[in-house]
């Protein structure tokens, strides 16, 4: 099971006091390895009152807290059972498992934050023979000749038609051979 992005109903001006309730509780409870990060969403505002430049910081979706989270019955009941939590969003019933936010979702938000997207850490050098597992050259094999940490992405040489071929490939389109 891998780790997902999901949106927690709090009650409206608890979002802080439940982001700090549930850090305390994923320590005390052992639950660093389910449960990793927990956002309030929040833009900066900028106010001029009496003549005075202020910077405040708001609330992106009052009433809701992002947790990035494996979904298992143990971290569900832990987040769930948090003082200020009144349940996630996109459960349809109350013993249903909700719905994690799409990459892309996440991606906006984290953005709209100053955080960049997670970061996928990588165990891949230069030489190095990868196969392609999604986008249009599913299945396509080939050796990295340059590795992007920044931008998270690889230039592999596949075998196509003959030829080798470079192709940019994010570091999540690609397993080790």
């Amino acid at each position: 099971m891998e780790k997902q992005w999901f949106v927690v109903h709090t009650y409206s001006g608890y979002e802080n006091k439940v982001k700090t309730n549930l850090e305390k509780r994923l320590a005390s409870m052992g639950m660093e390895d389910k449960i990793f990060r927990i956002l309030v969403p929040e833009d900066e505002e900028t106010e001029i009152k009496n003549g005075k430049k202020k910077v405040a910081k708001k609330k992106v979706f009052p009433g809701y807290v992002l947790a990035e989270m494996v979904m298992t019955d143990d971290s569900w009941y832990v987040v769930r059972n948090t003082p200020g939590v009144t349940g996630f969003v996109g459960s349809a019933g109350s013993g249903s498992k909700p719905t994690p936010l799409l990459p892309e979702e996440v991606d906006m938000i984290l953005k709209r934050m100053g955080m960049e997207e997670t970061m996928v850490e990588i165990d891949l050098e230069e030489g190095e023979s990868v196969r392609v597992k999604e986008g249009p050259f599913t299945d396509f094999t080939g050796s990295i000749e340059h590795i992007d940490l920044d931008k998270q992405k690889v230039k592999v040489h596949v075998n196509m038609f003959g030829r080798e071929t470079p192709v940019e490939l994010d570091f999540a389109q690609i397993e080790k051979l």
